[in-house]
């Protein structure tokens, strides 16, 4: 065969700037009697660990911390309020327990005892003041409760006693208090009448107080010391800035006006993404590997790799080597830059739960989604080294498996916008924890996990994202973004309305013309020039949603190499504005490759 020749093109490269609810089960609208308040995830993000306490209902907000070892003790705490009073509930798991038989309010904390802080003023300042709080009370269910708690009030260096009625109740379960046999653990109930802190009624919703807990722990008669647990990890008690927060009803969240731009679905090996998960604690076996003893190794258990997970909780604290949490993290890397998160969905699939062939047999859950903002490894992520929630953010109830048809199982979702525009915000991943605060016996759920196989990846966690563009965010492009002198650039700026006069100014440098050539779309007004600062200026009131789109055109008037940038900003009175950046290169370098030829001979 006679030779042919392939010829290559030469290669022309400019130098160039680049600017930078289930469906058929349970409703899932609001909770009934559920008071909410709004606030943007900007404006309240806060380093302070908060629980966001529910208004007349039965199940609490829920969150723990400590550890389950032979001398350390887990918490899970609930909060709820009503018209009259604030309820706290600690419960603990505790290998020995131990009260006093003659109690004095000078050593309540060196037994069994739980000291609750608050600050109705928020968690600030550096010494308990007049606003600031100390409630202890020590373990003990059949005794009269006045010798075991008392009460104290900040005077602006440190606590003195105060008359400020309250009342707690107490459980314990095992085999006995003040004796060397193991036991489960116990439980202590708070009471804050809103009278005895001088206020009228509950606070108003949204209303933040500071809090604080601490776990005080005795194990023998000797008090041998044992450093107490507390929330948040960091807190002081002589130090209100340190506490923690307590918010006056559940959050919601309200997206600043947008126009709905796309979805975007996350999985685990959907589009490569990476969804971690696991769940700690009893898992779906009650912690069977750590029996019967269970305080040694219980809260090292690791359930990694697990197909399906558990989430679990009660009342009853003996049960704790049950109780069971999820962890899950999700990448939001899919998702553009500079838009509006208008609503987010997490989808679980339940299959199955606890409680199967007993009776009472599996109860409805609510379940709780709260936040974290520490990263995990599933490799060794456990219960004792699980990462605190930093708020709660959502609740969904879910009801028992009446009948499994099979994978990739019953879908059930939580609300998790709020959640989502948070991270989002800060750039960071979805990272969420699921538990739940019921009183209830076998109300455990099964759900698939990232884990599945392909066979069921469908029914994997999954985390749904409704974007859109914010009105009044400026987009700004320039074509072509190179040029010789003489060459003409058509600029396009656009952005939506907000029912408000908006203001855009746009700074032409040196090198470019006087523009001309004006489009405008979904505006009646024409923008003007002033040529001696070379600014361009518009105004206007277009409606809310409203797509306005200004084209020009200048060209390139220079005869050097060099980059021409081009500022513009949008805003309304009062407000931060918008701005959005173009760069072009004038008279751009330009470099040849070779011409090549190569002979291709063929047999």
């Amino acid at each position: 065969m006679t030779p042919r020749l392939l010829r290559s093109l030469a290669l022309l490269v400019g130098l160039l700037l680049v600017s930078g609810r289930p469906t058929g089960a349970r409703d899932l609208s609001p909770l009934p009697f559920l008071a909410t308040y709004d606030f943007s995830p900007q404006a309240q993000a806060t380093s302070a660990r908060r629980v966001n306490a529910p208004y007349k209902v039965w199940n609490a907000a829920i969150l723990w911390f400590g550890r389950v070892t032979p001398t350390e003790n887990s918490v899970d705490a609930r909060v709820k309020y009503d018209d009259n009073h604030l309820y706290i509930r600690v419960a603990a798991s505790d290998r020995r327990l131990w009260y006093d038989t003659s109690p004095s309010s000078d050593d309540l904390t060196a037994w069994d005892a739980v000291t609750l802080h608050l600050d109705i003023d928020g968690n600030v300042g550096s010494v308990p003041d007049a606003s600031t709080y100390r409630f202890d009370a020590q373990l003990v269910s059949w005794e009269p409760r006045d010798n075991y708690q008392a009460a104290y009030q900040g005077d602006g260096s440190g606590w003195v006693t105060a008359s400020v009625p309250f009342t707690t109740t107490s459980v314990w379960r095992g085999v006995a208090p003040n004796n060397q046999e193991d036991d489960r653990g116990w439980a202590l109930t708070y009471y804050i009448p809103y009278d005895s802190l001088g206020l009228s009624g509950p606070p108003a919703q949204g209303t933040v107080w500071g809090m604080a807990l601490a776990l005080h722990d005795r194990d023998d008669a000797d008090g041998t010391p044992i450093a107490d647990q507390v929330w948040p990890e960091t807190m002081d008690p002589q130090q209100p800035a340190t506490w923690g927060q307590l918010a006056f009803g559940m959050p919601t969240y309200s997206p600043p006006p947008a126009i709905p731009g796309g979805t975007v679905t996350i999985r685990q090996g959907l589009e490569g993404a990476t969804v971690m998960d696991a769940d700690v604690g009893g898992s779906s076996v009650c912690g069977q590997p750590a029996a019967p003893d269970y305080f040694p190794t219980w809260g090292e258990l690791n359930y990694a790799g697990k197909e399906f997970l558990n989430i679990q909780n009660q009342s009853d604290v003996a049960d704790w080597p049950c109780f069971s949490r999820y962890y899950v993290t999700f990448p939001l890397g899919a998702l553009p830059s500079g838009k509006v998160i208008v609503s987010a969905t997490l989808t679980l699939h339940l299959f199955g739960g606890a409680g199967e062939g007993w009776d009472p047999g599996p109860q409805p859950s609510l379940i709780q989604v709260l936040t974290t903002d520490q990263d995990w490894d599933e490799s060794t992520l456990n219960w004792n080294n699980g990462p605190l929630a930093k708020e709660n953010v959502s609740a969904a109830w879910v009801d028992p498996v009446d009948e499994y048809t099979g994978p990739p199982g019953i879908p059930w979702e939580w609300d998790v916008s709020r959640a989502v525009a948070e991270a989002y915000a800060l750039g960071t991943p979805l990272r969420l924890v699921l538990y739940e605060a019921d009183g209830a016996y076998h109300s455990g759920k099964y759900f698939v996990s990232s884990d599945a196989g392909d066979w069921n990846e469908v029914g994997r966690p999954t985390l749904t994202i409704t974007w859109g563009r914010a009105v009044a965010d400026l987009s700004k492009v320039a074509a072509p973004t190179s040029g010789d002198q003489g060459t003409p650039i058509t600029y396009t700026l656009s952005f939506l309305g907000t029912g408000n006069t908006l203001t855009l100014t746009d700074m032409l440098p040196p090198g470019l013309s006087e523009p001309g050539g004006f489009e405008r779309e979904g505006t009646s007004v024409t923008p003007t020039y002033d040529s001696g600062q070379h600014r361009l200026a518009w105004s206007d009131t277009p409606p809310v949603g409203q797509e306005v789109v200004i084209r020009y055109t200048a060209t390139t008037t220079t005869s050097d190499c060099q980059a021409l940038i081009n500022t513009a900003a949008l805003g309304a009175a009062g407000g931060e504005p918008s701005t959005a950046t173009t760069t072009i290169i004038a008279n751009p370098q330009r470099i040849y490759l070779p011409l090549v030829l190569k002979d291709n001979n063929e047999v």
